[in-house]
């Protein structure tokens, strides 16, 4: 084997060892591929980087992701959520899981207004874990239906996972957010049937809201309460989604929107002020400077492994996968399932995954499609213990009587729904391709 190809197996290994030695992730993607880099082609490297820096900075549609960020975090410290949860908790209260399945519909519209998977999982962990426990709700189902509700912002546009993806592959925003519609609808649907089923065979375990609760509000102040929590943020999603996926504005431009609309109902919600618009403004900040930091260092990383030759490594690994191009993509996703074990998606999306494009490239496969795939696949990295941070999300917020292994027992099932919502994807399609070609993307 040639030295460059050995270098790049040793950086994949140095680049583990680093991380579980502690270190940030930044900085094993840059100590990683400096190091070795310079090992392999020496001052070259450092010629080739500016470039590649550049395009990052420049990037025209991750411009996005700090707007998107900001949009997300304002609705969670204006307690939007928290009123969505209360008045659709009560609407459906009657049913046997009821407030389960109400975590799942605010899942899917915080999804839809926000995709910031954090905010999702501690809002709702804070405002609904322990009315669902004092209600009588399994411990595990509850903290299982937190956790997984708050990852579906990670497939339901207007996504993060999705606007990074569209960079890495080369594919428009709209089109991956089109795309992704109907999977994440499929995904929310398959844990409703779930929440429906457990209420069905075992309705001790999620029992619905006692009737004297329910009878203290009359249905003519929880129709008025709907009306006037639930319609804003429906609207501000289909102004945000609707003017990307009609290709009416760029994905920039939307959230630009999206971030003057968040701001807009926390004020007409009694509860814009300094000290809340402080708050948001730090940490859309930190966020996003946390993620265009690993941006930045992922090219460092690529640039060196590539031309180290580690991608012909990987092309000629393919070739023995059996199977053909479903072998392939099979074995891609087992791959990426297994590293959600132990990296964040961010990580993932831009170490891995480009190591394999080209392969996919070349078979002329829809990138689109693999793009939802990939996706569906990340989303479940938030869920998978040692590491799933909607896990830690959820724990740091907790009550004590509430254990680690209760959470981790609880999100199991749906770790199983979501894999089956991945081999739905895979095995048709035309979930994720229809209605981009359908508008026209």
């Amino acid at each position: 084997m040639p030295v460059n190809e050995i270098l790049a197996l040793t950086m994949i290994g140095a680049f583990f060892l680093l991380l579980l030695g502690g270190l940030p992730v930044p900085i094993c993607l840059a100590v990683c591929g400096f190091v070795f880099g310079y090992l392999g082609f020496g001052s070259l490297l450092f010629g080739l980087l500016p470039a590649r820096i550049f395009g990052v900075v420049t990037n025209y549609t991750l411009l996005a992701l700090p707007l998107f960020i900001f949009m997300g975090i304002m609705l969670e410290r204006s307690k939007i959520a928290e009123d969505l949860l209360e008045v659709i908790g009560l609407a459906m209260g009657g049913l046997r899981g009821g407030m389960a399945l109400a975590i799942i519909l605010v899942g899917v519209l915080m999804g839809a207004a926000s995709g910031v998977v954090g905010a999702t999982v501690v809002t709702m962990g804070l405002i609904a874990l322990r009315p669902l426990i004092a209600r009588g709700y399994d411990k595990g189902v509850a903290a299982g239906v937190i956790c997984a509700s708050g990852t579906l912002g990670q497939i339901i546009p207007p996504s993060l996972v999705l606007i990074l993806l569209a960079d890495i592959m080369g594919e428009s925003v709209g089109t991956l957010f089109a795309a992704a519609l109907i999977p994440g609808l499929i995904l929310a649907g398959l844990f409703v049937v779930y929440v429906i089923g457990l209420g069905i065979v075992l309705p001790h375990k999620v029992p619905a809201i006692p009737l004297a609760e329910r009878q203290a509000v009359s249905g003519k102040d929880l129709a008025g309460k709907l009306l006037k929590v639930v319609v804003p943020p429906l609207v501000l999603i289909f102004l945000v989604l609707g003017s990307i996926i009609g290709g009416v504005a760029a994905p920039t431009e939307a959230a630009a929107m999206g971030a003057v609309g968040s701001i807009l109902l926390a004020l007409f919600s009694g509860r814009l002020n300094l000290g809340v618009m402080t708050e948001v403004v730090r940490g859309a900040f930190k966020t996003s400077a946390m993620v265009f930091f690993i941006l930045i260092f992922a090219q460092v990383f690529s640039l060196a492994f590539r031309g180290l030759g580690g991608e012909r490594l990987v092309q000629d690994a393919f070739a023995f996968v059996p199977g053909g191009l479903n072998g392939q993509i099979l074995f891609l996703m087992l791959l990426l399932f297994i590293l959600g074990f132990f990296l964040e998606w961010i990580e993932i999306s831009y170490i891995a995954l480009p190591l394999f494009l080209p392969v996919l490239a070349a078979s002329g496969v829809d990138l689109a499609w693999i793009a939802i795939l990939v996706a569906v696949n990340l989303q479940t990295s938030f869920l998978t213990p040692p590491f799933g941070w909607a896990l830690f999300f959820l724990k740091g917020v907790a009550p004590p009587e509430l254990k680690t292994g209760e959470i981790y027992r609880g999100v199991v099932p749906f770790i199983g729904i979501q894999l089956f919502g991945l081999f739905l994807v895979f095995l048709f399609p035309a979930t994720a391709l229809w209605l981009p070609a359908a508008i026209g993307w």
